[in-house]
């Protein structure tokens, strides 16, 4: 029941919201996203894969080479030279050792360019390096 006289002098009970359970709510949610978020590695460039009919989608390729049809190598969206793609493959497979190498090459691309790409890898250490390429029923490049 409400209390007349209590309320007439002004002095009602407070009423107080705790945010601290709110808060680690939050902090929680944000925790689990992070966790579940997974980062999507990119070549950088944008290339003409060529068609394959075997074409198989890879669910781990946590190591992306881009090669454009002028010879160009690009790692992480750099432009970086064929001799230090080996360095750069070290060091993201000592971060992820059971990460696979793909190579995104343009179907235009020499293909010794490729070839000495795909050769660093393998010296680096990796031993699931493969070549992007799309199906025919894939729109786009």
């Amino acid at each position: 029941m409400i209390n007349v006289r209590k309320s007439l002098r002004g002095g009602s009970d407070r009423v107080d919201i705790n945010m601290g359970p709110l808060i680690d709510m939050v902090f929680l949610l944000l925790i689990f996203f992070v966790v579940t978020t997974s980062f999507v590695k990119e070549t950088g460039i944008d290339v003409t894969r060529s068609i394959a009919a075997t074409a198989v989608t890879k669910e781990r390729a946590t190591i992306m080479i881009g090669v454009t049809d002028e010879g160009d190598v690009f790692y992480e969206g750099r432009r970086i030279d064929v001799r230090s793609v080996r360095a750069h493959v070290e060091r993201a497979l000592a971060e992820s050792p059971d990460g696979g190498v793909v190579i995104v090459a343009d179907r235009r691309s020499e293909t010794g360019v490729v070839v000495q790409v795909m050769d660093q890898c393998r010296q680096a250490g990796a031993s699931d390096v493969s070549l992007a390429a799309r199906r025919d029923e894939e729109d786009g490049p």
